[in-house]
């Protein structure tokens, strides 16, 4: 039986203390504080939508802004799903994903190649969304992309709904994630490259 994959994570800085869990092949559970509860929504329905077990807590500047928060806590999932994903031995390693909700309609792909990317076309319509800074979502997606060393490419294709445009975008990344991380029996051996390595760079 293989070893459960999950890591814990903290980043304390002057402007943010965060402390994560993952377990990458959970039952999407999920225990999220992040002082922003429309990013705890979204981070939860992550977890739900993707199968994973995340227990993130953070504490930011609030009072200043919301972006070290925001920023910080992506980069701490990314770190997270790095250290879970381990050498990435018999992983797919890409997945993606088009998901609906309701009048609106995403798309995600996501590439665990070890080379950070991100290609991001969700433009806020509204400053906020919930109580949150709608445009800081980039800096989350960018901060997940560079520390998780992953390709990420998402877009809304159209919706009404703000509310609607940002959940379908973490659903469907839920997804595409769930796919990239999941085993495949036939490459149980193998590492998803003909270089020989997965790494940043390679």
């Amino acid at each position: 039986m293989s070893p459960p994959r999950t890591a814990k994570v903290e980043r304390n800085t002057k402007e943010t203390r965060i402390a994560a869990e993952l377990t990458i092949d959970g039952k999407g559970r999920y225990d999220v504080r992040t002082g922003i509860r429309f990013l705890d929504h979204m981070l939860e329905s992550f977890a739900r939508h993707g199968g994973f077990d995340l227990a993130l807590h953070a504490d930011g500047d609030l009072d200043v802004d919301q972006h070290h928060t925001v920023e910080d806590c992506g980069i701490v999932l990314g770190q997270a799903f790095a250290a879970a994903l381990g050498d990435k031995v018999g992983i797919l390693r890409s997945g993606y994903f088009l998901m609906p909700m309701d009048e609106s309609l995403a798309a995600a792909a996501v590439d665990l190649g070890g080379r950070p990317a991100l290609v991001y076309h969700a433009p806020a319509r509204f400053r906020f969304v919930g109580d949150l800074q709608a445009e800081l979502l980039h800096d989350f997606f960018d901060g997940f992309a560079v520390h998780c060393g992953a390709n990420v490419h998402l877009r809304v294709l159209y919706g009404r709904s703000s509310h609607h445009r940002i959940e379908a975008l973490f659903k469907c990344w839920a997804k595409a994630m769930r796919f990239a991380c999941a085993k495949d029996p036939q490459l149980k051996d193998q590492l998803p490259s003909t270089k020989g390595v997965l790494a940043r760079g390679a």
